[in-house]
């Protein structure tokens, strides 16, 4: 079972930064596609609620929306098993829950949510004005 927990949420003021981390038990990370979703408080068990911010495959390839693009990054680190979102000039907008997915794939990025086998938590990302 793979397990997907993360951490470095919190709140930060607007224009501010944070780096998110998913840490995932499983043997290789390049195995699978992850993604970045993001959601309001109390909607996590719809998963269309849930909002792509950013995937990547196990290839390396990134896709970002468009509410991220130029402020967030995407990326893995395969040595330590650990997914990251950099995210900077952060908006109060950016408020949400974060959440971390994963599903097997090596190519291909996929971009919803019903398409990820496995889920993380999540991790409260407030920003203040």
């Amino acid at each position: 079972q793979v397990q997907l927990v993360e951490s470095g949420g919190g709140l930060v003021q607007a224009g501010g930064s944070l780096r998110l981390s998913c840490a995932a038990s499983v043997p290789t990370l390049s195995s699978y596609s992850m993604g970045w979703f993001r959601h309001a408080p109390g909607k996590e068990r719809e998963l269309k609620e849930r909002e792509l911010v950013a995937a990547i495959s196990g290839s390396g390839r990134t896709y970002y929306a468009a509410a991220a693009e130029g402020r967030f990054t995407i990326s893995t680190d395969t040595t330590k098993n650990v997914l990251y979102l950099h995210m900077n000039a952060l908006k109060a907008e950016d408020t949400a829950v974060y959440s971390c997915a994963a599903r097997e794939g090596y190519i291909a990025r996929y971009t919803r949510a019903e398409e990820y086998k496995y889920w993380g938590q999540g991790t409260q990302v407030t920003v203040s004005t």
